[in-house]
């Protein structure tokens, strides 16, 4: 991989963390329920998850482009077109008030780990968005394995930095995705990153 496609690699780590969706939403919930501090612990279960996930994409794309030449074509258009999906999606999204209820902060540490976990592996949509994003990136001329490790971490890390801010500002953040006006915009304007992303992607040769 080089420096260039990582610049690119990690723009793309930034909008597909900050983009709202169900490990924003447990963030923010655990956030406003038990503080950053017991609340953060919930980030560490959504990061074990996308490892996981990683792993189960980097297996599988590894034997495909191995046993199949036109496989990176394939999976690299299929990626533009789920973007441009996603991009549809948000575009169209209601708009909706977001209800959160108060628990009292009485899970521990080893439970808000593993709901964390269990949200992000919940989620099938998860598996599809890495195989559609992971491979664009790939030096096919180069062992893949080496260039997981660095998606992984430099994925991983970003997630964290947003969680962070997710958990910390939940209060803030959910005023903001109560307005209607509000939401539509957040909406559009992930539509738009989103659509971005799927033609940066298929200007990418291997």
């Amino acid at each position: 991989m080089s420096y260039q496609i990582w610049l690119a690699y990690i723009l793309a780590c930034w909008v597909i963390s900050i983009s709202p969706g169900a490990g924003a939403i447990a963030s923010m919930s655990s956030g406003l329920n038990y503080g950053f501090r017991r609340g953060y612990w919930n980030a560490l279960g959504l990061q074990l998850a996308l490892l996981v996930q990683i792993g189960i994409v980097a297996a599988g794309v590894g034997v495909l482009f191995a046993t199949t030449p036109w496989a990176f074509l394939v999976v690299k258009w299929f990626g533009v077109g789920y973007l441009l999906y996603l991009a549809y999606l948000q575009w169209k999204a209601p708009t909706q008030s977001i209800e959160i209820q108060q628990e009292q902060p009485t899970k521990s540490v080893a439970k808000l780990v593993l709901h964390g976990f269990l949200v992000n592996m919940s989620n099938p949509k998860a598996i599809v968005f890495l195989l559609a994003v992971l491979p664009q990136f790939l030096d096919l001329s180069k062992p893949q394995w080496i260039q997981y490790v660095i998606m992984a971490a430099t994925m991983v890390t970003i997630d964290l930095i947003v969680m962070a801010g997710y958990t910390g500002l939940a209060a803030k953040v959910l005023r903001l995705l109560k307005s209607p006006k509000q939401q539509k915009y957040m909406n559009r304007t992930f539509a738009v990153l989103f659509s971005c992303a799927a033609g940066l992607l298929s200007l990418i040769h291997q």
